[in-house]
């Protein structure tokens, strides 16, 4: 098994380490509320967004961005071409706004990222490793949702915050993920 499919649980795995049932885990799929990929017609879950679930470990404003960084990944699959080159035109936008400074830094990693193309940029806009955590905080992607549809996220998010799963403790968790 290579290590990018470790980092795909399947929907009975990610059941495991929730403590739940895999229905549970399929709705959580279907309500968006765990983000899925398809491979051979069966979900797989990134492990990351699993234990973001168990665990969380952003605060309050890096899941307000992650959630909206999602929408706009929506956005990136139905228009790659615009999407792309609007976050483009904010980069140069940005640079010219800290023409010094840390900001660099990260704007380099975003023409990095964008340079690697959509499936890249997918990846720092949904996942929940601490990489694309950091990258979303000096975001290219401002002003690509409308006010409406980022009012509607942040709504979608705070009923998220209902369906948490179960508290485990730490050294249950460790056990669980040895054994997946």
């Amino acid at each position: 098994m290579t290590m990018r499919n470790r980092e795909l649980l399947t929907t009975g795995e990610a059941a495991v380490l929730l403590r739940s049932s895999r229905a549970h885990v399929a709705d959580l799929c279907l309500r968006g509320l765990l983000p899925y990929v398809t491979i051979e017609r069966q979900r797989r879950i990134r492990r990351s967004d699993v234990e973001a679930l168990i665990r969380p470990k952003m605060n309050r404003e890096q899941q307000e961005k992650l959630w909206l960084h999602r929408a706009v990944a929506g956005r990136l699959v139905r228009d790659p071409r615009a999407v792309m080159a609007a976050a483009e035109i904010n980069l140069r936008r940005l640079r010219r706004m800290h023409p010094e400074g840390r900001a660099w830094e990260w704007l380099d990693r975003w023409d990095a990222v964008l340079d690697e193309g959509v499936e890249a940029v997918l990846e720092a806009l949904t996942s929940s490793a601490a990489f694309a955590v950091d990258l979303r905080e000096t975001s290219p992607f401002a002003g690509i949702l409308p006010e409406k549809e980022r009012v509607a996220v942040l709504a979608a998010l705070a009923d998220s915050r209902r369906d948490r799963a179960r508290p485990m403790r730490p050294e249950s968790f460790e056990r669980v993920l040895r054994s997946v």
